[in-house]
């Protein structure tokens, strides 16, 4: 039973306060990583290492009944320990004396602004969400872990155009911070603890910014067909992306490719939702036109200029794939994404000889498929009356894991 509140420390490399030393001299039992409780002397016989899955030292603290003290680096409410002693122990029962953040000590070496930026942890997560969020924004700081360092980053994102920022050991003597690009970083070896400043330096900031962490919705979304560049109609109707939308379920850490794809508007509204999109095209001014449309919307997608299914293999893994252009290895697409995509598969397609083929490759390889026919109208005037005018036709097919 805790008679006192736990004290948590955040340690950013400043002097201790008065208080805080007194803290750790009363302290009946102090937690923190080895190299904090060695640092500070803590004697052994009072002292528990935060190591493995924590349970030893949450039960240490549990059975307490004196002071306890918790070491944690920077602001242990971000991304730290709080969160679980908060539910462990109720949040009434903890008192928080935060040190800056890493995050915030990383963009303050370089002189770089962050109320924009988003920060990630890949620290004791499957990292893939976070690598696909650098994929998908321009200003992101990555938590890395013994795990997945800053070269494990780095590989993740090479041919994303990316400078690096390692930020190693901030606040200790061997505090040091190095800049580089992909190749640069993927080929260092780097010292824990770290954490990763992913940039995209060639997109411009406007400082017009009204909403921290740079996440920021789309507003309108299955746009009409003239807010995009396309080539005699050649791009999936507004009312068709609409369904596609729903059923591919965008949201930020996703990975979604767009094969086949024309405008790319299939990829642009996936990334204006925080996506990190990939546009697979093999006409060469289709895909100037995609780097147009993109460019309109201030989104970055990845643009493979290439015939699928060959051009999709080495891709990085996908969320959910949409498929709006296939040629006549279209069976051998739909089986390759079949297998790839994790959690969706959306298919658009206008000959209904190839719906029954798809939707059984699909239920092959293990999806639950549901396909729809959607037609299209809009009323036109005729001197004072109207009619009814239909614009376009598609058969969808959707397949999610069960």
């Amino acid at each position: 039973m805790i008679r006192e509140p736990i004290v948590v420390v955040g340690l950013d490399g400043r002097p201790l306060g008065d208080e805080v030393e007194r803290l750790l001299r009363d302290a009946d039992l102090v937690v923190g990583g080895e190299r904090h409780l060695e640092k500070f002397g803590v004697d052994r016989g009072r002292a528990v290492v935060l190591e493995g899955d924590l349970s030893v030292a949450l039960e240490r603290i549990e059975a307490s009944e004196g002071l306890v003290v918790v070491l944690a680096s920077g602001d242990p409410g971000f991304f730290g320990i709080v969160r679980l002693l908060g539910s462990r122990f109720g949040r009434e029962n903890l008192r928080v004396l935060p040190g800056l953040s890493s995050v915030a000590l990383a963009f303050a070496g370089v002189g770089i602004s962050w109320d924009d930026a988003i920060a990630v942890s890949a620290h004791g997560r499957e990292p893939r969400r976070a690598v696909n969020v650098c994929r998908a924004y321009p200003k992101v700081a990555v938590l890395t872990s013994p795990d997945f360092g800053p070269a494990d980053l780095a590989r993740g994102l090479e041919g994303w155009g990316r400078t690096f920022i390692v930020a190693e050991k901030l606040g200790e003597p061997e505090e040091r911070i190095l800049r580089g690009d992909s190749a640069a970083v993927a080929g260092m070896r780097w010292e824990d603890p770290n954490v990763v400043l992913v940039l995209d330096e060639g997109r411009k900031d406007d400082g017009k910014g009204w909403i921290s962490s740079g996440i920021e919705g789309p507003g309108r979304w299955a746009l009409s067909e003239d807010e995009f560049e396309h080539r005699s109609g050649m791009i999936t109707k507004s009312a068709t992306r609409a369904l596609v939308l729903s059923r591919l379920g965008p949201g930020p850490g996703d990975l979604i490719w767009d094969v086949g794809a024309g405008s790319g508007s299939v990829a642009i509204e996936c990334a204006r939702f925080g996506v990190a999109a990939v546009a697979v095209e093999r006409d060469h001014e289709s895909c100037v036109r995609i780097l147009r449309n993109a460019e309109r919307y201030r989104v970055r997608l990845r643009l493979v200029e290439g015939e699928a299914p060959e051009a999709l293999r080495g891709l990085p893994e996908p969320d959910a794939i949409f498929v709006g252009g296939t040629g006549e290895d279209y069976q051998e697409i739909v089986k390759l994404c079949g297998v790839l995509a994790r959690r969706s598969i959306v298919l658009a397609l206008v000959g209904l000889e190839r719906v029954v083929p798809a939707a059984q490759i699909l239920e092959d390889c293990g999806w639950e498929v549901e396909t729809s026919f959607l037609q299209t109208s809009r009323m036109k005037g005729v001197g004072d009356l109207h009619r009814i005018a239909p614009e376009s036709s598609a058969f969808v097919v959707c397949g999610s894991r069960p």
